[in-house]
This record gives structure tokens, sequence and C-alpha cells, in this order.
């Protein structure tokens, strides 16, 4: 109980120095919080891609459209059990600040294809009559303050053109991995338009999901997609979702891998503070531990005095980062446009690194003022002045 009373009296000693290392910690942790965050964010979409779902693009591009009389052809394969397709859309919704991805697709067989998204029954029966209806994500819903009803002007870019869409449904995302950011409207009322303005652009679709039932065969069926097509005037490739998703992530690779080795170069910075901190302690006393040394005091009582009070600091700054991350992320959350990052959650594995690095580099940070407690001797310890 003795030592523990010394290790709380070293840690506050200089209460000033404590205080900005503790701050400086906390800053650190939450830096390394914020930027873990961000890259989990990043990869959201591979983690909640579907085992049982291929994608179908054509294969030079995603950008190139394919045939829409594909679709027949792909759902005869066996193990293929529904067939849906999807066309990016985009466009300017107020501003062209105000990203979130807009789409057309086929009602009749998307919410098959994508459970995950639920819309209430009587919502999907009218989103299905109305030609120009959309359905729009719970958290775009929110931050525009959309109700059903509502009229969603568009100016088209990709598709030239003012584009007016009613809400008529409002997805909910099946739980925290879902996307909660789309808005989706019907193929057919953009392919209808493009018959009549842009006849070249009619009649193509941008890519397949090809739900099927055994994903153990996703290669199989696959190899039997794109056989279908081959040395047509659009052949196709066809991969899992996680692929597909991972195919856009591998454009970033460079950014995401720069701020994976920032968060961890954090965590040396955080041993640097500290560090920083023990040795200026463990030269002021080294004249204190000669004293220990002489009165009786074991070797193993100075490493728990040392290692002690650079743990308590390193527990209370990590602590403190950790507090200060919550809010830190809900700000950036409340601030960042939703289409940015669909899913932007602190996880709990971000939590146990940032809290197991703190207290870990408290106890690396100790050793070298151990190291030295240790190999002084009692004479030259007695007679340092510093």
């Amino acid at each position: 109980m003795k030592i523990l009373k010394l290790v709380f009296k070293n840690a506050l000693r200089h209460k000033l120095r404590s205080f900005l290392t503790i701050l400086g910690i906390g800053i650190a942790v939450m830096a390394f919080g914020l930027l873990r965050t961000v890259v989990t964010a990043w990869y959201a979409g591979i983690e909640a891609s579907a085992a049982n779902r291929l994608i179908t693009r054509q294969a030079v591009s995603f950008i190139f459209p394919l045939p829409y009389a594909y679709r027949d052809q792909i759902a005869k394969i066996p193990g293929v059990e529904i067939v849906t397709y999807m066309n990016w859309f985009q466009g300017v919704y107020i501003d062209k600040n105000q990203f979130f991805a807009r789409m057309a697709c086929d009602p009749e067989t998307f919410f098959n294809v994508y459970p995950e998204f639920i819309v209430p029954p009587d919502q999907m029966e009218t989103f299905k009559k109305e030609r120009n209806s959309c359905v729009v994500g719970r958290d775009i819903a929110k931050q525009y303050n959309l109700k059903i009803g509502d009229v969603m002007p568009i100016e088209g870019d990709i598709y030239p053109g003012r584009w007016e869409f009613v809400v008529r449904a409002i997805y909910q995302p099946r739980d925290k991995t879902v996307d909660g950011t789309q808005m989706l409207f019907h193929w057919e009322y953009l392919n209808e338009r493009m018959k009549q303005e842009m006849p070249i652009r009619a009649g193509d679709v941008g890519w397949y999901i090809v739900k099927i039932s055994d994903p153990s065969k996703s290669a199989q069926i696959s190899e039997q997609i794109d056989a279908l097509f081959k040395n047509s005037r659009a052949e196709t490739k066809t991969e899992t979702e996680r692929a597909f998703q991972q195919s856009f992530i591998a454009a970033t690779s460079a950014i995401v891998t720069a701020m994976n080795v920032m968060s961890f170069v954090i965590i040396g910075i955080i041993m640097l503070v500290l560090g920083n901190t023990m040795i200026m302690a463990a030269r002021e006393r080294t004249r204190e531990y000669a004293v220990f040394k002489t009165l009786g005091f074991s070797g193993g009582h100075l490493v728990g005095l040392i290692a002690g009070e650079s743990f308590l600091i390193s527990f209370f700054g990590g602590g403190l980062g950790l507090l200060m991350t919550f809010p830190l992320i809900n700000m950036f959350e409340a601030f960042m446009p939703k289409g940015w990052f669909p899913i932007f959650n602190l996880e709990p594995i971000t939590m146990i690194l940032a809290g197991v690095s703190a207290l870990s580099v408290g106890i690396v940070a100790s050793l070298f003022p151990i190291q030295r407690a240790l190999g002084t001797k009692i004479v030259d310890g007695l007679r340092h002045i510093g």
C-alpha cells in the first residue's frame, strides 16, 4: 500500500507536467480513434458484402453499360435465383456538395436481392405503382427532412435535364452495417426518357446483381456468365460482391494505407511524450532512488515505483482520450455529408486497440528510467545534482 501511495504522489508531484502529458496522450489516443474509424468506415462496404451475391459488369470498365437483354440469359444459368440490375444516375441535389448514391433499379427484384433494405409493405406497393417515385434511406430522409410525398428535384449530369422524383418509401437498414444513405428509383422511368431524348443510351443497364443459391459455386457460376458473352460487343466480368467492393477500395489504397500508417505512428508519438516525462522524472529522482536503496528498498520496489507511475499516467491519458473520442466522432459524423461514409461507427476493436496501446506504451516508456535507476550505484546517486 505504501508503494501505491508513493506512485500516486510521484505521478502528481509536478502537476502541470503530468497534466500536459496526460492531455498529450489523450489527444493522441483521440486522433488514433478517429483515423481508425475512418479506415474501418472505408472498408465498411466490403464487410457488409453478401456471399450469395455476384456482380456482373462490363469487362473493360465499370463505367461502360451492359445490354438489358443479358438479364434473361443470366437468369437461365443453373444456380442463379434472382437477377436484378442498377444504373448509376448521380445528378445534383440542392448543390454539388450534397453527395449520396442516386441509382436507378428494378423495383420488382431489387429488394429481393437486397433484403437488408427494409421497406414497409404499403410504401413498397405505392413505390412500385408510380413510375417517377423513389425510395430513400433513413439517414438521407433524416438529413434532408424528407417525408413521404415530398418531391426531390435533381439536375442531371450523366443523364442531362431536370428530374423530379416523389418520395414514396423510406427504407430502414437491417443493422448498423447496412448503408442508409441511398436513393433508388425506377430504371424504366430513366429508360423511357432516354428513348425520347438520347436513344443511343436507351436499353442499357449499369451492372447486374446476381443472387445465387450456393455461395460455394460463385466461381463456377461467374465463369458461366462470362462465357455467355465472350466475344460479344460487351463482354462481362463477374465477381463476388466482396471482390467488386474491393476493386473500388484498390483505387484509393494509397490513401487508406497512409491513414493506417499514421494511426500507428501516433502510438510512437504517445511513447515519445510519455517517455520524455519519465526520463525527466527519473533524472530528478536519482538521489531519491539512491536513498531508497540505502534504506533497503529492493530493485522490485523501484521497478514498481517507476513502472507504476508511467502506467498510471498512461491510464489516465488513455481514458481521457477514449472519452474525447466519442464526441469527436459524433461531431465529425454530424458535419460530414452522409454519402461520404454511409457507415461511420466507433468499432469496439478500435477502442480496445487504443486503450491497450496507451497502456502498453506506459510500460515501454518506463524501461529506460528503470534501467537507469537500477544501474546507478548508491554513491553515484547520492552525488547526483539535478
